[in-house]
């Protein structure tokens, strides 16, 4: 009688790392990963050396020095005499101003052009086509700097509102100023107003924008609730209730209650000197920077909708169609929410690229992060690594955090399957 056993466990030799299958991948890795690891510490080495040299430490010691230089476009209160700390926040909300409303915008207009494109009116479909393919293939430096051009060549100066037969008017019952400067908006002011609360030395967060912001995010939950009730009850009864007016409610009502109890009011700018002085001032470079990168990204983000609605089955249309949905509600009820798996993607990187676009404000003498931080203060300061270190940690944050948001929106709007 014979026994069969299981064959003894070949010993581990070191050439198996080289010739095992086992364990071949892993000790490529591993070599590869030592090889990367002594290139990075190599090239942190020489250049701590080779800054040593110059008697330049690595240090960012210099972002509390007085920064020495002005701004022209302010969020926050900034004058010369802050340190460079303070110039460099004041670059980033400038940064971010251009990136909130420039996604906004070229959002919507990418929708609309990307919807029209579609449209079976020739005419129009065909001026959509025009619109893609000259901002796409023109570079967006061009679009920035002759969008400047026109502002200043085409608008009047401040003195043309001058005299008592003035060439040129403000606009929305004299509240708006539209001049080659800039354009001159009413400002918000409180006269009942919370006191600042102050974050640091250096900055003060306030109050009133705080209380106010919460209220409109509570009304925008409470609506949120009101139009899950309606969906409720449209998928058990197949009749969806009437839910704007209480929607509508919601937001506006606690909204203009707090306002009022606040004291808010406007401030008009009004014509004083050689220039406007009071409201909201946004400087012809903040315009011609948002309306350039906006139109450029909308054309690629209109390509991204054709794409998307050309994705979905056209029997969907002719199935919303024979159930009597009229074309608008069949694009904005069946059509649009299924291609937002195939937009959604391709728009995040947009909306990427549109924020790192921004570094070109600096053709238009917009102060950004980049004319901030990485133009003018490392100029004074002379400390290039430390500063263009700093500007492509703040850019790689404001994008993570862009990505992580619409990726979390993605995830709430994708298809589940079952």
């Amino acid at each position: 009688m014979t026994t069969i056993t299981d064959p003894p466990s070949e010993s581990f030799k070191l050439s198996m790392l080289i010739y095992d299958t086992r364990y071949r991948s892993i000790t490529f890795q591993i070599i590869a990963l030592i090889c990367f690891l002594s290139f990075v510490g190599w090239l942190i080495n020489n250049t701590a050396q080779n800054l040593a040299d110059l008697g330049k430490q690595p240090s960012f010691g210099f972002m509390g020095e007085p920064a020495g230089y002005d701004i022209n476009q302010q969020l926050i209160p900034y004058n010369s005499q802050d340190t460079h700390l303070r110039a460099a926040f004041v670059g980033i909300l400038n940064t971010l101003l251009v990136a909130v409303l420039g996604c906004i915008t070229a959002t919507v207009v990418g929708v609309v052009v990307g919807v029209l494109r579609l449209s079976g009116n020739w005419l129009v479909a065909r001026l959509m086509t025009v619109y893609v393919e000259m901002f796409r293939n023109v570079p967006v430096l061009m679009w920035i700097v002759l969008t400047m051009a026109i502002l200043i060549e085409s608008l009047p100066a401040p003195s043309a509102f001058r005299g008592d037969d003035p060439e040129a008017t403000m606009k929305l019952f004299d509240s708006v100023a539209i001049t080659n400067r800039g354009i001159y908006v009413p400002g918000v002011e409180f006269s009942r107003g919370l006191p600042a609360m102050p974050v640091g030395d250096a900055f003060h967060i306030s109050m009133n924008f705080i209380v106010a912001l919460l209220v409109f995010i509570g009304g925008i939950w409470l609506s949120s609730i009101i139009r899950k009730r309606a969906d409720t009850i449209q998928n058990q009864t197949g009749v969806r209730p009437r839910t704007w007016h209480l929607r509508a409610g919601v937001i506006l009502v606690p909204l203009i209650a707090v306002l009022t109890i606040l004291g808010f009011n406007l401030q008009y700018p009004e014509l004083k000197g050689f220039n406007f002085g009071g409201g909201i001032y946004m400087r012809n470079s903040l315009i011609a920077l948002w309306l350039a990168l906006s139109l450029y990204t909308a054309a690629f983000i209109a390509e991204n909708v054709r794409a998307g609605i050309m994705a979905i089955s056209h029997g969907q249309t002719e199935a919303a169609s024979a159930l009597g949905l009229r074309p608008r509600r069949v694009m904005s009820l069946v059509v649009l929410p299924q291609a937002l798996r195939v937009i959604i993607p391709p728009l995040i990187s947009q909306y990427l690229n549109l924020t790192k676009n921004s570094s070109l404000a600096i053709a238009v003498g917009y102060m950004d992060i980049t004319g901030t931080l990485m133009g003018i203060t490392l100029n004074q300061t002379g400390r290039e690594l430390e500063t263009l270190l700093l500007g492509m940690l703040i850019y790689l944050t404001i994008s993570l955090i862009i990505s992580g948001v619409m990726n979390l929106y993605n995830s709430r709007v994708k298809l589940v399957e079952r």
